[in-house]
């Protein structure tokens, strides 16, 4: 474990209720993972179950965390991103409450200050969401 729940707020810039992820696992130039507990009274979780959304978003925040980490270790502050697009998404199932997600994003291209990732989130082993992110770093 490399960033645990308590300190991931130094390494992403979001803040309670929108945080969407709990530790950062692994990080290198190429993979990033994370994990999530999801509460049953996380703002996006509707009928018992998160959202597409959450997990759309559980996937920029693991980028966020991932390049936040490496930006740190380079440069000393983390920079701020945005998700400029998504695409090639496609949903398997949705996590319930009360689950632990795992989240791998393998940065595929950089342009400049434009990185295209590839992200995928995991209950159990099972795949639940995969998609492509443009995010524009600042």
């Amino acid at each position: 474990m490399i960033v645990k729940k308590e300190r991931i707020a130094d390494i992403i810039p979001h803040r309670p209720p929108f945080v969407m992820i709990d530790n950062l696992i692994e990080v290198s130039e190429s993979r990033f993972e994370s994990d999530f507990f999801i509460d049953e009274d996380n703002i996006l979780v509707r009928s018992g179950s998160m959202e597409e959304s959450g997990l759309i978003e559980n996937i920029a925040q693991t980028c966020a965390a991932g390049f936040g980490y490496l930006d740190r270790e380079k440069e000393g502050e983390p920079r701020i991103g945005f998700i400029g697009a998504v695409s090639k998404l496609e949903l398997f199932e949705l996590p319930l409450a009360h689950s632990t997600i795992h989240t791998i994003v393998t940065p595929t291209h950089q342009l400049g200050n434009i990185f295209l990732v590839k992200g995928e989130n995991y209950c159990n082993g099972r795949k639940l969401l995969e998609c492509e992110i443009k995010i524009v770093v600042t």
